[in-house]
């Protein structure tokens, strides 16, 4: 018995046999619900599937927005229906009463095709299953390696596995990840998962705020789910400036099979992780950079590789990073900006590209000769191999600096056909001039969301949008240099981050925050008169519409990066922003992603929906300004003590700084201590599909 996907139908505007009647079936259910609430808006998006000549209904995805309430809501209905069932008006209230009331596989009726309705019952409940996500379990040991030397220098690596970059996660949406990191390191270690939301659970987060560090010779291991999220990621380690040494990887997050990808499936996918580079050991330029040596403050770096490799043809260099395709096939290119402070842009030589993903939102889809990408920053691309069977040059030229085609700051690599015999050859091609800043402005407000592909859900990514939301915060953050004791420091509001011995999250669950922050002790709208260090936590208003403004007063292209969140890039401009400015705003259709380029000397506006409860690292994508201080943290706060809003500290929680021998019981006024969830929920168990598969079999 093998489905097949039958018809994708949203609201009513679209025809065709049994989908028109399930569209009847939701707008009558739909529009009662409007007529009693009053000012609500709505939308709906269903996957079907044939099987054995049945019509199967396996998701609805059913999206509300109460205006009054200015909250949004989306929720799945699972229903088993036949062609005649759907056709009988008698199953129209029943339709209705179990529309509202489950979310979980219900057969609506009966007809001649008893016994397969069953089996077509139990192939739903997979995919239902399939909905929960699977869980998948990873080792990794993480350690130092001299001798795999990127570049033409011996220094040390951050490698995992012995690999570098470190390997592929592969995921699809809502699977559970287990991660257990073993630090071979000489000093403790954290990795984030750049990108990755955790929704309900900052506990997994891996930064200074969120978690205590992995000790040398140490093991935890993170467990998150990938949560109602596809798209393109990457991991990285992210305190002591080990980052500069690697430890990064690659992230994919698949859509689940029932839902439609908005471009045809790629030949295969190559995952492209491009960066600059130093010769200095990241320790070294650790010491640099924290002392008052301004001349190594400013060093810029020495390479730029692609996956860990040099630039193909420099002196030197023996590996460099080749990929093989076959002429006229289609690849999805995969690429994360894994640097430490360089913007880039890319090309493929005689080769366009179309954009289609980033950061976990399907893009409207432009065709590009170039595309820029800035620290932090991830894309999915489609090029077909539409030349002459030959290599040609896959290059990454840095912005805002003037390089010649021989520079080591020049990546370099190669696209292979499979049956050429032809070496790269001619000049790299050419690309815009690094310092035509409209250029590269205007390609970034040509990165638009597409509002009719479903990304995680069915429903259409534009089902919410921005055009009519009632902001409830603004947060106007300039970000620039100061001199603090004599050291050179980055400041938020004149404000530089000062790291605590103890996590916010640790001290906001035992201590409701103290001796650790003070909540809003620092200004979000305004400038300090005078630079000093802080712990900088500000409210965010839980279930609240916030305006983040990233302001650079620096002259060198900076990104902000929000954990837990995905924003909506409204807009950029030149100079100081002011709330005028507004009506500039692309409110229509902003792509969603969370890293944003800030351009020098100006401001990026950005649209967030604070739903997701936790402690959120907000942060300078560029290494040396993050580890001087340019963060803060959003303490998102839901009081609800119902356990399905925020995680509980997980069972294997590490201790430090204050609670390091044992913690207290969870502060009152704090966020609520929830029951533990179970490690396995039904139906991620393999017991349960092999059982579920031999019920089919013997049905049949």
């Amino acid at each position: 018995m093998q489905p097949g996907v039958l018809s994708r139908f949203k609201n009513q505007n679209d025809t065709g046999h049994s989908g028109l009647k399930v569209a009847g079936l939701l707008s009558t259910f739909l529009g009662d619900m409007q007529r009693s609430q009053g000012d609500m808006r709505w939308g709906y998006s269903c996957t079907l599937i044939e099987c054995k000549g049945m019509t199967v209904l396996i998701e609805c995805s059913v999206s509300l927005l109460l205006l009054s309430w200015e909250t949004s809501k989306s929720f799945p209905i699972y229903g088993v229906w036949t062609q005649e069932a759907i056709a009988s008006p008698g199953v129209k209230q029943g339709a209705k009463e179990r529309a509202h009331h489950t979310s979980s596989a219900a057969t609506m009726t009966f007809s001649g095709h008893h016994r397969w309705l069953i089996a077509c019952t139990a192939l739903l409940a997979v995919f239902v299953v399939g909905a929960n996500g699977v869980d998948i379990y990873l080792e990794w040991n993480v350690a130092i390696d001299t001798t795999i030397n990127p570049t033409i220098l011996q220094q040390p690596v951050i490698t995992i596995n012995g690999m570098f970059p470190g390997p592929l996660v592969n995921a699809s949406t809502n699977d559970f990840i287990h991660v257990n990191v073993f630090n071979n390191l000489d000093e403790p270690l954290l990795l984030t998962w750049n990108g990755i939301q955790q929704r309900l659970n900052s506990w997994q987060d891996g930064v200074s705020g969120t978690n205590c560090p992995i000790q040398p010779g140490k093991n935890w291991t993170y467990v998150f789910q990938t949560k109602d999220q596809i798209g393109t990621f990457f991991y990285f380690p992210s305190i002591n400036f080990q980052k500069a040494a690697g430890g990064f990887g690659p992230i994919r997050v698949n859509n689940r099979i029932v839902i439609n990808v908005p471009f045809p499936k790629p030949e295969a996918e190559f995952d492209l992780l491009i960066g600059d580079w130093s010769y200095t050991s990241y320790k070294e330029a650790r010491s640099l950079i924290q002392s008052n040596n301004t001349p190594g403050h400013f060093n810029l770096p020495d390479f730029v590789l692609m996956n860990g490799k040099g630039p193909y043809g420099y002196p030197g260099i023996v590996n460099y990073e080749s990929f093989t395709v076959s002429q006229w096939k289609t690849y999805r290119f995969r690429i994360s900006n894994v640097g430490n402070e360089l913007s880039y842009n890319f090309r493929i030589q005689n080769h366009q590209m179309v954009v289609v993903e980033t950061e976990g939102s399907y893009t409207q889809q432009i065709t590009l000769d170039s595309l820029d990408v800035h620290v932090g920053q991830s894309y999915s691309v489609l090029v077909t191999a539409n030349q002459k069977e030959a290599d040609y040059y896959i290059v990454a030229t840095p912005k805002m600096l003037s390089t010649t085609d021989n520079s080591s700051l020049v990546g370099k690599g190669v696209l292979h056909y499979a049956n050429s015999n032809t070496p790269v050859s001619g000049p790299l091609p050419s690309g815009p001039d690094p310092f035509d800043r409209a250029f590269s402005v205007d390609q970034a407000k040509s990165i638009r969301w597409n509002m009719t592909a479903g990304a995680a859900r069915p429903n259409p990514q534009g089902t919410f949008n921005v055009s009519n939301v009632t902001l409830s915060q603004t947060f106007i953050l300039h970000a620039s240099m100061a001199n603090i004791s004599g050291l050179p420091r980055y400041v938020v509001n004149n404000v530089s981050y000062l790291t605590p011995d103890t996590p916010l999250k640790l001290a906001d669950q035992f201590a409701n925050g103290s001796d650790v922050y003070q909540l809003d002790q620092f200004p979000v709208q305004s400038v300090k008169d005078a630079a000093e260090y802080g712990v900088f936590v500000a409210t965010g208003n839980h279930k609240g519409w916030i305006e983040l403004v990233f302001k650079n007063d620096l002259d060198v292209m900076d990104a902000w990066h929000l954990d837990g969140f995905g924003f909506y890039v409204v807009g950029f401009g030149d100079g100081d922003w002011q709330p005028e400015l507004r009506s500039t705003y692309n409110l229509l259709d902003p792509v969603v992603r969370s890293t944003t380029q800030v351009y020098p000397g100006g401001w990026t506006a950005v649209y967030a929906f604070l739903d997701n409860p936790g402690m959120w690292n907000l942060r300078s994508q560029n290494l040396k300004n993050w580890y001087l201080g340019q963060e803060l943290y959003v303490r998102v706060y839901d009081p609800d003590p119902n356990p399905a809003k925020e995680r509980p500290p997980p069972e294997n929680i590490l201790l430090c700084g204050k609670f390091e021998t044992s913690a207290p019981a969870s502060s009152p006024s704090g966020p609520p201590a929830a029951p533990v969830p179970a490690n396995a929920p039904f139906g991620q168990t393999p017991w349960f599909h092999i059982l579920l598969f031999i019920s089919i079999v013997v049905i049949l």
